[in-house]
Order: C-alpha cells, then sequence, then structure tokens
C-alpha cells in the first residue's frame, strides 16, 4: 500500500499531560505502518465545553499505510492504552487523538469525516497545525492552512515554553 500524509491533533487536560502527548508520539512512531513525520511545539490552550483545566494541544504530520478507518481505529485504541474514558461530549480527557486530514480525501461515513468537520473553527488546531503545515491546502475550503488560521481568534492560545 502507498503511503499517505496525514495530520492529526493531540490533547490532554488530565494528569501529566505533557508527559502523556510526548509518549504518544512516541508510540504513534512505534506502530506498524505509521511514521510520524513531525510535530508541533506544545500549546496550552482553554478548553472548550464544561468547565475543566486548560488544554496542552499539538498537531503531528504522519506517513501511514492504513486506510482511513484503520488509521482511525489505530488513533481510538492508542487513546485507550493512555486510560482516555468518554462520558460527556467535550469532556476532560488523558489523550485525544483527532484525524484531521488524510492527504485531499474528503469522506462522509457513520464514524468518520474527513476532513475533521470543526478543525477550521479551531484555533488550538489550526495554530499547531499552522505551524508545521502552512501550506497544507485544506480540500473542502480550497484555502492554506495558513489562510484559515487568519480566520480565527486565536487567544487562549499560548505556546509553551518546554
Amino acid at each position: 500500500m502507498k503511503l499517505t500524509k496525514c495530520a492529526i491533533a493531540l490533547g490532554s487536560n488530565l494528569g501529566d499531560s505533557l508527559a502523556t502527548l510526548k509518549s504518544a508520539i512516541a508510540t504513534l512512531n512505534n506502530t506498524p505502518e505509521i511514521t510520524v513525520n513531525s510535530y508541533s511545539s506544545w500549546y496550552q490552550t482553554a478548553p472548550v465545553g464544561p468547565p475543566q483545566p486548560d488544554y496542552i494541544n499539538a498537531c503531528a504530520i504522519l506517513e501511514v499505510a492504513l486506510e482511513p478507518e484503520q488509521l482511525l481505529a489505530t488513533l481510538l485504541e492508542i487513546e485507550i492504552k493512555f486510560n482516555r474514558i468518554r462520558r460527556e461530549k467535550w469532556g476532560p480527557r488523558t489523550l485525544d487523538l483527532d484525524l484531521l486530514l488524510y492527504d485531499d480525501l474528503i469522506l462522509d461515513t457513520p464514524t468518520l469525516t474527513l476532513p475533521h468537520p470543526r478543525m477550521t473553527e479551531r484555533a488550538f488546531v489550526l495554530v499547531p497545525l499552522a505551524e508545521i503545515a502552512p501550506d497544507w491546502v485544506h480540500p473542502v475550503t480550497k484555502s492554506a492552512i495558513a489562510q484559515l488560521l487568519q480566520t480565527v481568534n486565536c487567544s487562549g492560545v499560548e505556546k509553551m515554553k518546554v
């Protein structure tokens, strides 16, 4: 199978979030058929949803030899390894891995929508993604990630000094 370039978002706001995210990157890179090509800086971000601690967020560019549904299943398995429990929509979590872009694929199934349906509205996704893939063109909006970033309010997204 050919390799496909993908973008994912990573987030955590429970436990030692920074250690969890670094470990998740290593886990991804040690997963067969996944290579982590690059990842962004770490960003402290205000939460969306119910009251909860701030998040640490990042994005990564992967090369995968997996179909989109297989990649999603792998990401969900990794979340479970890091004790992800789904209690409430947009609730706090030990690890969140979201598949944002799968090359230029547009897909809408009961279990997966690509590109990620809310990524263009979220500074906590666009800020780190623009750092590592500013020229990647969103297949629906036809705008580069750097252009999309200019359309969102970035207050509450702070680059961490690590």
